[in-house]
C-alpha cells in the first residue's frame, strides 16, 4: 500500500513526503513542478510530473501502486492573488480537487488527508478561535479551501470514503534536518520574506498595512513549525487507517505574533538589521487569527516539538544559506 502525496514536490508537500518515508510509508508524488521543484524529494520516492485534474494519470497511479491514503496539497496559496484572480483559484483549488476526490471514489482510496486553512474564517471574533467558530473567508482563497471541505463531507456521507482536513494557520521553517524548506521563488510568506531580506535575496521587505485594530497596528498571526505540520498528518494517516470518523482539526500553537514582532524575532536570530518599509492594507488579510488546537491534540494525540518562534526563524535563516549554495 502507498500513500498518494499530490505537491508533494511543493513546501508543505516536501515535509511530509520525507516524514512518511521516515516512518517507513511507500510514498508516490504527483505534482506539476508549478512551484514545486524535484530535488526537494527523496532520490528514492517516484515522482509523476502531471495535473491532479487528469484524471487518466491519477487513477493509473492508484491501480499501479495500490494506494490506500492520499495527502492532498497541491493547489494556489495566496490571498491577494487570489483577490485578483478568483476564477483561477476557484478552479486550481476546488474544481480540480473534485477531481481528484472523484478519482479517489473510483480507485476505492478509503483515505483522504485535505489541506485546508485557518482562511475559513475569515478574522475571528473569537481568538483563539475553535472549528465551531462561524466560516466567513474573506478571500476567494478561503472559499475556495471551504468549498472543498464541503464536498469532502458529502462525499463521505455517500462513499466509502473517510477525510481529516486540517486547517493550517501561518506555516513556516524548514525541515530540522535541512533536507527542504520554503524553496518557492517570489514567496509572500512572511518569515520567509523577512529571511530573503536578512540574507541579502531581497533589498527591502514591506508591512502591509500598520493602522490594524492590534496592540502595533499589524496583523496578528499564528505560525507553526511546517515539522510540526508534518507531524499532524501523520497522526491524521495513522488514526484514518484506524477506523477513525471524519475530522475537521486546526493545526496551529495557540500564540499569536504581530508582523512587528516576527520581523523583530527575525533580526535577532540573524544579528543585524534589514531595511523594512510600510506600505497599505492588502486586500483579503483578516485583522487576526489564532488557533486553538484543543481538538488535533485531543484526536490526534498532537503534541507540538517546535513551537518557539525563534526555533522557527532559525530553522527557515539556515535553509536560506542552503538555498543560496545550491543557487551559486
Amino acid at each position: 500500500m502507498a500513500v498518494l502525496v499530490t505537491g508533494g514536490a511543493g513546501y508543505i508537500g516536501s515535509h511530509m513526503v520525507w516524514k512518511l518515508l521516515d516512518e517507513g510509508e511507500e510514498v508516490v508524488v504527483v505534482d506539476r513542478l508549478s512551484t514545486g521543484f524535484d530535488w526537494a524529494l527523496p532520490a528514492e520516492v517516484e515522482l509523476v510530473v502531471a495535473d491532479i485534474a487528469d484524471q487518466e494519470v491519477i487513477e493509473e497511479v492508484i491501480r499501479r501502486r495500490k494506494v490506500d491514503a492520499i495527502v492532498h496539497f497541491a493547489g494556489s496559496i495566496i490571498v491577494p492573488e487570489s483577490v485578483a484572480d478568483p476564477l483561477s483559484y476557484y478552479l486550481n483549488n476546488t474544481v480540480k480537487s473534485r477531481s481528484l476526490i472523484e478519482s479517489a471514489v473510483r480507485g476505492g482510496v478509503e483515505n483522504f488527508i485535505f489541506s485546508s486553512t485557518a482562511a475559513v474564517y475569515g478574522s475571528a471574533e473569537q481568538n483563539p478561535v475553535p472549528e465551531t467558530a462561524p466560516l466567513l473567508p474573506e478571500s476567494p482563497y478561503g472559499t475556495s479551501k471551504l468549498m472543498t471541505e464541503l464536498m469532502l463531507r458529502d462525499t463521505a456521507a455517500a462513499h466509502d470514503f473517510h477525510f481529516t482536513a486540517l486547517r493550517y494557520f501561518n506555516v513556516s521553517g524548514a525541515d530540522p534536518k535541512m533536507r527542504t524548506g520554503q524553496s518557492t521563488k517570489g514567496a509572500t510568506h512572511l518569515i520567509k520574506v523577512a529571511s530573503e531580506t536578512a540574507t541579502g535575496k531581497r533589498p527591502y521587505m514591506e508591512v502591509y498595512g500598520t493602522d490594524y485594530p492590534t496592540p502595533d497596528g499589524t496583523c496578528v498571526r499564528d505560525y507553526i513549525h511546517v515539522w510540526d505540520l508534518a507531524g499532524a498528518h501523520h497522526l491524521a494517516l495513522k488514526r484514518l487507517r484506524q477506523g477513525g470518523e471524519n475530522l475537521i482539526a486546526n493545526c496551529g500553537y495557540g500564540i499569536g505574533y504581530s508582523v512587528n514582532e516576527v520581523i523583530e524575532a527575525v533580526k535577532r536570530v540573524v544579528g543585524h538589521d534589514f531595511e523594512v518599509r510600510v506600505g497599505g492594507r492588502r486586500a483579503g488579510d483578516a485583522v487576526s487569527i489564532v488557533a486553538n488546537s484543543d481538538r488535533a491534540k485531543s484526536e490526534l494525540g498532537w503534541v507540538p516539538e517546535l513551537d518557539n518562534l525563534d526555533k522557527i526563524v532559525s530553522h527557515a535563516l539556515e535553509w536560506e544559506e542552503i538555498l543560496k549554495r545550491k543557487n551559486n
